[in-house]
Formats: structure tokens, C-alpha cells, sequence
């Protein structure tokens, strides 16, 4: 892990004196990360939040070593939202409770609402929604309700999200086993782990 990677926040950016910013994570000018807010370069991975972004109370926004994460200028994640390794173009939302996996990336003026899920590999054009709860798959994305699991997963299976996250054959044996340890391993303790205020949030 390369710790000499550490959080650079603009002056212009406000972080909550509860959220936590560790790894290598950059935050534009007017951005504003509320209320125990977490956002992490997980095992050195790269994280990038652009201007005027909103990260509201209890969301997690995080990159791993092979999935950075990025989120464009105006855009706004939700209270007890999730992002890991994707890519938000501009004026993006990601509502309440909301969940977007790697490797996703959501075109400009997208929406993603309440309890919706993006799925890994998942691609949305500029200014596609998510309804409350339904589930967008695939690359073009197609986007189900969550009643609709054998057809969702019909398109989910083939994006292999264990070897697509964690480089392991979903065939492994005793697979989580290999995850945990593998994670363990990678994660330790966070590059650039800082309160706020030593990052120099203001």
C-alpha cells in the first residue's frame, strides 16, 4: 500500500468534522461531505469528487487498487447512499439509500432513485432514471423491477462480479474464504488515514 497518498481537499470544500476522508482522495472547490460521511481509497485506489458535489449524512463513496471511483462536477449522493468504483459524469443523483457498484458509470443528468441499485459493469446513458427500488444490469442497461430476479440475475451472472471485484473465479472453492483474506490483506490500515481537519477541510 502506498502511504504516501493523502486526502487533498480545496480550501473552497467543507468536510463534516464526523465524516472520515482517507487514501487518495481529492475534493473540488463547493463540495460539501456531511455528516459521517465515508470516503475512501481503499488499498491505494483513487477517488475523485469534483465541484459543487454534495455527499450527504452516511453515505459511503469509496475506490478500490482495481476500480478507482470518480464523481463529476454537481452532483449530489444521498443520505445512506453507497458508490464504489464507478464513474458519475456531471448532475448526476444518487438518492436515499441508493446502491452503485464498479464499474458502473451513470451519464450526465442521471438519476437513481430511492433504493435503486446500478449494477456492476452497468452503463446509463445521459440522463436515464432508475425508479424507486428497480435494478439497472448490463451494458446498455436494462432496467427491472426487483420482482423480475430471474431475469435481472440472467443478465447479472455472465458481469461475474467475484472475479470482476475481487479477481476470483465464482468456482473457487470455499470462495469467501479467499475473499476475506484477500481483502484483509489489501486493506489493513488506510493510506492517509486524517481527521478532517488535519486534511485541511476548513
Amino acid at each position: 500500500m502506498d502511504t504516501s497518498k493523502h486526502p487533498r481537499i480545496d480550501p473552497l470544500a467543507w468536510v463534516a468534522p464526523d465524516a472520515s476522508v482517507c487514501g487518495d482522495v481529492v475534493i473540488g472547490a463547493g463540495s460539501r461531505i456531511m455528516h459521517g460521511a465515508r470516503l475512501v481509497g481503499e488499498g491505494g485506489g483513487t477517488l475523485r469528487i469534483g465541484r459543487n458535489c454534495i455527499v450527504m449524512q452516511n453515505a459511503v463513496v469509496r475506490a478500490t487498487f482495481r476500480h478507482p471511483c470518480s464523481v463529476a462536477d454537481h452532483c449530489l449522493i444521498g443520505p445512506c447512499a453507497h458508490v464504489a468504483g464507478a464513474v458519475l459524469e456531471d448532475q448526476v443523483f444518487v438518492a436515499t439509500g441508493a446502491a452503485v457498484f464498479h464499474g458502473a458509470h451513470l451519464g450526465r443528468g442521471t438519476e437513481v432513485r430511492v433504493h435503486a441499485t446500478v449494477h456492476l459493469r452497468t452503463r446509463l446513458a445521459p440522463h436515464s432514471m432508475v425508479p424507486i427500488g428497480w435494478v439497472a444490469v448490463g451494458d446498455p442497461a436494462r432496467i427491472l423491477p426487483p420482482s423480475d430476479h430471474d431475469e435481472i440475475w440472467a443478465v447479472q451472472a455472465p458481469l461475474d462480479f467475484p472475479n470482476w471485484v475481487y479477481g476470483l473465479d465464482r468456482g473457487t472453492p470455499d470462495l469467501m474464504v479467499h475473499i476475506t483474506r484477500r481483502l484483509s490483506a489489501a486493506l489493513g490500515a488506510p493510506a492517509g488515514d486524517e481527521t478532517p481537519s488535519d486534511a485541511g477541510s476548513g
